[in-house]
Order: C-alpha cells, then structure tokens, then sequence
C-alpha cells in the first residue's frame, strides 16, 4: 500500500484545525510499538504538536478531525464530550432494510482486545439512528448518526438489525461478489473471485462541529474509489 502525505488528505485546514479523508487500511493512533503507518504519525510529520480529536476504526475511511494546538484539542474533544459534534456515516448493508430515524439504544460493553458485545448490565449507553438512504435488490445503502461514539458502534448496532454491513465478517457481514449481482458473471477456468471490497462497507461522511466559539462547520468526505466502486456497481446491477 502507497503511504499517503497528509496533505493529500486534507479537507479543509486554519491555524487550528485540520480535517482529513482517511484512506482505510491506516489505523487512527499507534497499534503497536514500531508498527504500520498510521494518521497520528502522519499528522506529526506534517504538523509538530498535531493531536486527533477522536478515532476511526483501521478499515473505516472517511472524515477526522484532528488539533493543531493543545487548546484547539480541548476546545473539540468537549464538544465530543458533550455530544454536540454530529457525525454522518454511510454504510452498505446486507439485505433490502427500510429504516426511517430508527433509533437503536442498546449499551455496549468493551470486553478488551476489539471484544465489544451488547449488555443491557454492564454496557455504557449508546444511542444510533439509522435512515435508508437506497435500496438495491440485495443491499441498502444506509445512513447513520452515532450520538454516543462507543467502539464499534454502528457495526454491532446494524448487526442487531440484522442489517449487518457487508464484509463486516465480525459482525456476520458478508463480501460483496460480482457473481452475485451481476447476471451471466463469469470467471475464468482457475481465477478466484475477489470480493467487490476488500474491507467493511462504512464510511465517515460527515461531521458537524464549531472550529471556533461563534462558529460551526460542515465538512463532508468524497467516498474512496473502492467505496464509489461499490455503490456504481450495485447501481448497475442490482438495482
């Protein structure tokens, strides 16, 4: 994989503030000592005292906010606190699914180690809502808001729905094949079908938030190529 320079992700940027696109594939902070390339490292390179105002899950594309400053982290990292950033993301679903403003309410525990299941007991409040922005004959394209921003949230809140998202193997999503939407699909003798995207279907689409006291912000995020890919052939051939 090409590393990308951080300025080649940027949405929009002040002496404060920087938002990128985040390719997926790249974590958002440090897995591991020494490990692969990640956005926080990036944002160093790029800007000394860079800090990231909240995280995306390694395979999750889409829009982040990241601080220049220790003021400008705080100044964000309350408004996270406090709910008032609102995030929009777009994700590919298996199966036809009409949500209009559902909200899924369902407490997720963090069990350690990427463990994260649903626990009216011990979990931590978290509320999504969901909208069915386009149905396919096999897939929705589907919009969700997280009020709360818990680990892996709107995966593990669409899987409840049984509307899991497609290539989401961890919540029982599965690839997306040209075999399977495309009519007369074939392959050649000894070749092995790949899926459609080699990823979860989700992406951070937007995020609304005040990059100063007196003003508030869009910023929205174009899909990545294998995103659009998806969505172009799903509205070819299986629509």
């Amino acid at each position: 994989m090409k590393i990308p320079k951080l300025q080649d992700l940027i949405i929009f940027e002040d002496e404060h503030i920087i938002v990128v696109n985040k390719p997926p594939f790249i974590a958002s902070l440090d897995e591991r000592e020494g490990g692969d390339v990640n956005i926080l490292r990036l944002a160093k390179q790029y800007h000394e005292d860079a800090q990231i105002c909240h995280r995306l899950d390694k395979e999750t594309s889409g829009a982040m906010i990241i601080a220049k400053n220790p003021e400008t982290y705080r100044f964000v990292s309350m408004q996270f606190e406090h709910r008032e950033v609102k995030k929009v993301y777009h994700a590919v679903v298996d199966g036809t699914h009409v949500f209009n403003d559902v909200l899924v309410d369902l407490p997720i525990l963090n069990a350690g180690k990427g463990n994260v299941m649903i626990s009216r007991g011990e979990g931590k409040r978290a509320d999504t809502y969901f909208k069915s922005i386009k149905f396919f004959k096999h897939y929705t394209l589907i919009e969700a808001r997280p009020v709360t921003g818990r680990m892996h949230q709107i995966r593990i809140h669409l899987a409840t729905q049984r509307a899991s998202i497609s290539g989401d193997e961890m919540y029982d999503g599965k690839p997306v094949f040209l075999s399977k939407i495309k009519r007369n699909f074939k392959l050649s003798k000894n070749e092995v079908e790949q899926p459609i995207m080699k990823r979860f279907a989700l992406h951070s689409r937007e995020v609304t938030f005040k990059i100063a006291e007196n003003e508030t912000r869009t910023f929205t995020a174009e899909y990545p190529k294998d995103f659009a890919v998806l969505i172009k052939l799903l509205e070819k051939n299986d629509s």
